[in-house]
This record gives structure tokens, C-alpha cells and sequence, in this order.
């Protein structure tokens, strides 16, 4: 299965990668198999460190190989909608940055900004968990695979990068 990772930075060697804030399935090194998703976080990625840094930053996708039968090999977890079980594990992992669950790879939808915003009514307590999953089953939520572990990481095995050039504001 070829995966796509958006960066500023080619990836050879990927890495779990841990931030001050939580992300949907916790900490670990996100992929997806949307080619057009990755160069859109390859873009996001880039203005991010271009305002960060100063200077202008290349948007680069990195492309991986995972030899699906090597998935016998790992504890997974795989969502294939937005439903209770994945809205409590995102809300665990965004809402608790020490929780950490068993699983090597975890695999489903992406919570974009609006889902982000229903995860918020849901930990507020003005929207019940019931009542956002039925919400988010009319989001158009792209996916993602997360390796979560130094042993699932073992094998994602790199092929090439290349950079997005000419980037307009309206592209992405």
C-alpha cells in the first residue's frame, strides 16, 4: 500500500512525533493514502514553518511503502466511519496528552476543523457523543494512518519525495 506524508522536509527516516497538543489517535507519525491530502498538509505545513522561520519554505510529500501483510504483525485499529468508538478515542487522545492507547497502527477519517469544532461541544457538554457522531456522518472527513509505535515505524519503508513548486494561495 503506498502512503503519502505532507512535510516541509523530506523523510527517510520517519519518527514518532510528539507536540504540545494532542492529535486524533495520539502521538505517532501520520499518514494517508490521499495523494492530493498530503500535498494539501505539505502546503499547510511549509506557511506554518515559513512564518515560524522567517524564510520560505519548500512543501514536500513524501511517499512510503507498507506491505499490508505486515499488519499481522501489529496491534490495529481500524475505523472505517466516524462512529462512538473513534469519537472517544479522539476525544481521549486530543484531550488527555498523557493517554496513550496499545495500538501500533491506528487507521480512519480525520477530524478536519468542523469535526474539531463538534469535539469541542462534545467536551464542553453542550453536545452529547450520540448526537456528534450522527453530525459527523455528513462531514466529507478524508483519512489517516497513524503509526503509533518505534515497531510499526520498522515497516514503513521510504521511497521518494518530491516538492510542490508554484504554490498559489488558491490551489489548496
Amino acid at each position: 500500500m503506498i502512503l503519502y506524508h505532507g512535510s516541509y522536509t523530506e523523510i527517510s527516516s520517519p519518527k514518532i512525533i510528539v507536540q504540545e497538543r494532542g492529535r486524533d489517535f495520539g502521538f505517532g507519525f501520520y499518514t494517508t493514502t490521499i495523494k492530493n491530502q498530503a500535498e494539501r498538509w505539505a502546503v499547510r505545513t511549509a506557511r506554518l514553518r515559513s512564518r515560524i522561520t522567517g524564510k520560505s519554505e519548500n512543501a514536500v510529500v513524501n511517499i512510503y511503502d507498507f506491505v499490508e501483510e505486515n499488519i499481522k504483525l501489529l496491534n490495529t485499529k481500524s475505523f472505517s466511519e466516524p462512529g462512538l468508538e473513534w469519537l472517544e478515542l479522539v476525544i481521549k487522545c486530543r484531550s488527555d496528552l498523557t493517554y496513550k492507547h496499545n495500538y501500533d497502527v491506528v487507521s480512519g477519517k480525520i477530524a478536519n476543523d468542523n469535526v474539531g469544532e463538534t469535539i469541542e461541544y462534545v467536551l464542553a457538554g453542550i453536545m452529547r457523543k450520540e448526537d456528534a457522531v450522527e453530525r459527523l456522518k455528513f462531514e466529507k472527513i478524508n483519512n489517516q494512518i497513524c503509526f503509533c509505535t518505534e515497531k510499526s515505524l520498522k515497516y514503513l519503508v521510504f521511497k521518494e519525495s518530491y516538492a510542490i513548486h508554484d504554490i498559489k494561495l488558491g490551489d489548496f
